[in-house]
């Protein structure tokens, strides 16, 4: 258990988290938050670029010696599941809601669901306070992504402007 804010990489989009990357990592289990982290807010629907991401990930390695691809799931704070529950559905992934992040309990449930520990599990989340805190407690890797629609209201500007200490300490965003 490691008491940190800051990630271990800190990335433009979830585009760039790469099946090469991971599997570099050891890691078999991608978690990751929904909202700002793999689309804006209010999307209803994941497009087809994210579609394809979760594709890749999940064929990473098949008919290669490597383990047979990389599981993604959701791990949501969302007290309603409504959308969650469509949007995970609609990728053919699943979830875990009312993770309670930064608790590590729903961080538990995900890897015991998907069979895996710590050591190959990665937290993919845009917010330092959720995820980023959640993954260090939980002893995953955490990847730290620009807020996917851009920071809208004055809170979300006021809240990624106090985040960016913690992302120069792991090195600064990793840009394309």
């Amino acid at each position: 258990m490691r008491i940190s804010l800051v990630p271990d990489g800190v990335y433009e989009s979830y585009q760039q988290i790469t099946p090469e990357l991971l599997q570099s990592r050891g890691i078999r289990l991608l978690l990751s938050d929904l909202d700002f982290t793999l689309a804006a807010k209010k999307t209803r629907r994941p497009d087809q670029s994210l579609r394809d991401w979760i594709a890749a990930l999940r064929n990473a390695g098949i008919g290669r010696l490597q383990a047979a691809g990389i599981r993604v799931m959701i791990l949501s704070n969302n007290r309603s599941p409504r959308r969650v529950e469509q949007f995970c559905r609609d990728l053919g992934i699943t979830y875990v809601g009312h993770a309670k992040k930064p608790q590590t309990a729903g961080f538990r449930r995900a890897m015991d669901q998907a069979g895996t520990d710590p050591a190959h599990t990665a937290m993919l989340g845009d917010k330092l306070l959720t995820d980023m805190l959640g993954a260090n407690l939980s002893g995953v890797t955490a990847l730290m992504v620009e807020p996917a629609g851009g920071a809208r209201t004055p809170w979300q500007k006021v809240l990624h402007t106090l985040q960016a200490p913690w992302k120069h300490l792991a090195g600064g965003v990793h840009r394309i």
